[in-house]
């Protein structure tokens, strides 16, 4: 019967004979191990990060566009053909499947100023559907009124961004604020939502779409709009509603089977999946990038236990020729490669986390240190250690104890 614990004693006074030896043979677990928790950290909180990104931008969406004008052969891009109206997201809102919510776009970027502050923002005519389905919160004051459209009011809310621009530390709230140069009430500010990407969403300023048609943006087309936003009340209901809205607009616009269509679906859905692929991926490039290392210091503890075995032949013959089996012998080596592995991999964790904060506090990326990175890494290094160590354990047990006690 093998003596577990005395074979795990002995194996942690080898390795203490031999204390710079094995701390050396662990720094490549070491290095392997914080690189795993570092790359890990870094895959996780960009996924984190794309995936906020998602929600701030709203899910189960439809963009629609008009399709790209050309000038002499020469396409001006999407949305340049105004063939989108506001009674085209009527007849949406009113007879698409599973819709939630329409919102009708116009924008452009204006110059904003109040007092002796000024602003240049994007300016975005629409209606209080667009907050809905954008997931954007009013902070303080209201959204826009049914009244406010009809009248073509000239009222205006804010982004947080816009509004600590032009007044600080000041209520903005029933003030007058001038966008490109017309006035307007500022009636509502938006709760904060950050960044997506290097796109600041808190920088912009919502009007009535009426407003911004007869007296902001102006067009040579009236009632049409840039874009119109389309929310489908689950996502199951994305794909009907997407029929829906390609045969209401092809009817509306007269586009027959064989004609090319005047306007642009694009799906959230889709973009938004292969971003998480794509974070996925990043995520497991870097998981791969960082387990070369611990692959090496794997390398490293088994040329390290193949010298150990040479210089202890005659430990070896010793111990066999009292009564060890070669069970045992290859027990003790398997026991101090995992002991070398594991303990270069908890000062791995330790030195992967102190790393991780560092490039979080000295870096713009979004770090997140999970509890699964960490198990991950240690049983990992386990691995290592057991895989990298079997054959120097196998080699030092088929020893002829007569040979190894002849040894020098």
């Amino acid at each position: 019967m093998i003596d577990f614990k005395s074979i795990v004693k002995m194996a942690l006074i080898s390795l203490k004979v031999n204390k710079l030896r094995s701390g050396l043979t662990s720094l490549g677990i070491i290095i392997g191990v914080s690189a795993v928790i570092i790359m890990l950290a870094v895959g996780t909180g960009t996924s984190t990060k794309i995936t906020k990104d998602m929600e701030a931008m709203g899910s189960n969406m439809f963009t629609i566009r008009s399709s790209a004008a050309k000038s002499g052969g020469v396409s001006q891009g999407s949305g340049s053909r105004p063939t989108l109206t506001l009674k085209d997201a009527d007849a949406i809102r009113k007879n698409a499947t599973g819709v939630a919510a329409v919102a009708p776009v116009l924008s452009e970027t204006k110059q904003v100023t109040y007092g002796n502050q000024n602003w240049s923002t994007t300016v975005y005519g629409t209606t209080s559907a667009y907050l809905y389905i954008k997931s954007y919160d009013i902070d303080y004051g209201r959204r826009f009124s049914k009244e406010d459209s009809q009248n073509s009011a000239k009222v205006a809310i804010l982004g947080s961004t816009v509004a600590s621009e032009l007044f600080g530390d000041l209520n903005p709230i029933n003030r007058i604020i001038r966008i490109g140069g017309i006035p307007f009430k500022v009636v509502g500010v938006l709760k904060t939502k950050g960044q997506t990407g290097p796109m600041d969403n808190d920088d912009l300023i919502f009007i009535p779409i009426t407003t911004a048609q007869k007296k902001v943006f102006g067009t040579y087309f009236p009632g049409s709009v840039k874009m119109i936003m389309v929310k489908t009340r689950e996502a199951e209901d994305m794909e009907q509603a997407e029929k829906d809205i390609r045969e209401i607009l092809k009817m509306r616009h007269h586009i027959t089977k064989y004609q090319t269509e005047d306007f642009e679906i694009r799906n959230s859905a889709d973009f938004q999946e292969r971003l998480k692929s794509s974070a996925q991926t990043f995520a497991v490039l870097l998981f791969s990038i960082a387990s070369v290392s611990l692959i090496v210091g794997g390398i490293g503890i088994m040329n390290i236990m193949l010298v150990s075995v040479t210089e202890r032949t005659k430990e070896i013959g010793i111990r066999m020729a009292i009564g060890a089996k070669a069970s045992d012998i290859r027990l003790q080596f398997l026991i101090e490669s995992f002991i070398l592995s594991i303990f270069g991999g908890i000062i791995g964790v330790v030195v992967g986390i102190i790393g991780a904060k560092v490039v979080d506090v000295f870096s713009n990326m979004n770090i997140v240190i999970s509890m699964f990175s960490i198990v991950l890494s240690l049983g990992f290094s386990g691995f290592i250690g057991i895989a990298f160590g079997y054959y120097p354990a196998y080699k030092a047990s088929l020893l002829n104890p007569i040979d190894a006690l002849r040894y020098e």
